[in-house]
Parts: structure tokens; C-alpha cells; sequence
């Protein structure tokens, strides 16, 4: 067992879990998806397939329910390498936000989201990333967390900078976005640096 103030080894098999739902505020939760929600998901997603295009990869992998059912089934087995949260306003689904990666040895995570159009504007990514980082360095004692976004996209990183994370550096041609790359900047903030309600 870990002195106190020590960071606990976690083997594969005891790794803590993820909350399956996190309260951000009244009427504004993150829960983590099942099969049922495939439909609804998918509506959403060819609603905003258009607008979700211009910084997300992987619209063309997503062409029915039944894709949205498998990347759920899959996420489901990835067991603490990643984790998905739907984010819903009293009971319905606006966007996705996700740990991309965590990298337990080292206790750090990626996070990435999207939100549908007609939500953006209201702060809700913002809370929703605040409470999500907040579980992951209260609850699983993780470390660092990890925003990165297009050199271009302004929303993406105004939520990194609204959460108080730095500005760590530029990566050029880090992603490919249909038929171009793109550069990111990666923002971070680490839990001693978190300032808490």
C-alpha cells in the first residue's frame, strides 16, 4: 500500500474505475453510453455531420446505427485505456466527451469532445471537462491532463485555456483531416496546478 501523499502502483487489474455517470450541474451529466443509445447518437451525428467535419477524423467510419453500436461495443472492452461519456441536457444527448487515452503509468490523459452546433456557446464543454478532469485527479489520483487541438481551432482551444491549462508546445502536420494535415497545439495542466471550488 501507498504512503500517504505516494502515488499507488496500479497493476492492469486493479486500476480504479471510472465513474459510469458524473452530475456537472442540474439538468447538465456525463453518462457513459450503451447500446441503446446508438440511434440517438447517430441522429445527432448526421444532424452535424457537416459541422463535425471541419476538425473530427472520423465522420466516414460512422455511416449507420450499426457502426455507432460497434464503436460502443468497443469502447465498452477497452477497459481504463479510454473511456466515452455522453453529455446530456435533461436526459438528451448534445455531444460526446471523452479520455482518448490514460496512461496509468505515468498518470496522465487525453481528453477530446464534441458538442452539436445548436449547443455551443452555453459553457457546456468547459464544465463538462471540469468536472471530468476533477473525477479523474480526485478520484483516480491521476496526474496530468491533456488537451490537443487544431493550430485553427479556436473553440477547442478556448476551452483548453478557460480550464487554465498552458500552452505546452505545436506539433506540425500532427493529424490527417480527410485530405490534408494539420498542426496542434497541446495544452496541459497537472493536478497540483488544478484550482478547485
Amino acid at each position: 500500500m501507498a504512503e500517504p501523499g505516494e502515488l499507488p502502483i496500479y497493476p492492469d487489474s486493479h486500476r480504479p474505475d471510472f465513474a459510469a455517470n458524473l452530475l456537472v450541474e442540474d439538468d447538465l451529466e456525463l453518462n457513459e453510453p450503451n447500446e441503446e443509445d446508438a440511434e440517438e447518437l447517430f441522429s445527432l451525428v448526421e444532424e452535424n455531420r457537416e459541422y463535425l467535419r471541419e476538425w473530427l477524423p472520423w465522420l466516414d467510419d460512422v455511416s449507420s446505427v450499426e457502426d455507432e453500436k460497434s464503436l460502443i461495443r468497443m469502447e465498452a472492452q477497452k477497459k481504463g485505456s479510454s473511456k466515452i461519456y455522453l453529455i446530456r441536457i435533461s436526459g438528451r444527448i448534445v455531444g460526446v466527451l471523452g479520455l482518448n487515452w490514460v496512461d496509468w503509468d505515468n498518470r496522465s490523459f487525453g481528453l477530446g469532445y464534441w458538442l452539436s452546433e445548436d449547443s455551443t456557446g452555453q459553457g457546456i464543454i468547459t464544465k463538462s471537462c471540469s468536472r471530468l478532469i476533477d473525477h479523474c485527479f480526485t478520484n483516480l489520483r491521476l496526474h496530468r491532463s491533456v488537451i490537443e487541438a487544431a493550430v485553427e481551432n479556436h473553440s477547442s482551444i478556448s476551452v483548453a485555456e478557460r480550464l487554465g491549462m498552458r500552452l505546452e508546445g505545436t506539433s506540425r502536420d500532427r493529424e490527417w483531416l480527410y485530405d490534408h494535415y494539420v498542426d496542434s497545439v497541446m495544452y496541459a495542466i497537472t493536478s497540483s496546478e488544478w484550482k478547485k471550488d
